[in-house]
């Protein structure tokens, strides 16, 4: 199979309190690890939004200092990873700072791979926890991924399921 045209995969996560929430994003329709060939999956890019429940035009409110922070990884996580974890694709997240002008902070939430970020996993794990509940509620992290499809080899498939496992 040559490289397909790309399309994309979109899924959302809700926070929970101060516990952190995990949503499984299913690749088993375009990830196939075969006996003679198989398929993988290219992750051109990362688009994140981060919203509050009550709706995407309403503002996240917090009355003190606060954080949410999102991940996106090949394995399930019990808690936010730092970047040097194997399993980390992507990540970001939102400060709230009391008393400072804009009064937030960002990290870096789109991301744009120069040549991909190859997945050869079943399901990848959308993950977000706040370091409080926020007053508005829960918060809402989304993402849009912009994928293709491609051949590998079984030798390359396997050995780069297993990196990320």
């Amino acid at each position: 199979m040559a490289k397909s045209d790309s399309f994309f995969i979109r899924a959302a996560v809700t926070s929970n309190g101060t516990t952190y929430a995990q949503e499984e994003i299913d690749l088993g329709s375009f990830v196939n690890l075969g006996v003679k060939s198989s398929t993988v999956l290219r992750i051109h890019s990362v688009t994140a939004m981060i919203a509050d429940s009550n709706g995407a035009q309403n503002p996240i409110l917090h009355s003190a200092d606060a954080r949410t922070a999102w991940q996106l990884t090949t394995q399930s996580q019990s808690a936010l990873v730092f970047a040097d974890d194997k399993s980390m694709i992507s990540s970001g997240g939102l400060t709230f700072k009391t008393g400072v002008t804009p009064g937030h902070d960002y990290d870096v939430n789109p991301h744009m791979y120069n040549t991909g970020y190859l997945c050869a996993v079943d399901s990848l794990f959308l993950g977000v926890d706040n370091s409080t509940g926020f007053d508005s509620g829960e918060v809402i992290i989304s993402v849009i991924l912009e994928c293709t499809l491609e051949s590998a080899t079984q030798a390359n498939a396997t050995a780069l399921a297993l990196s990320q496992q």
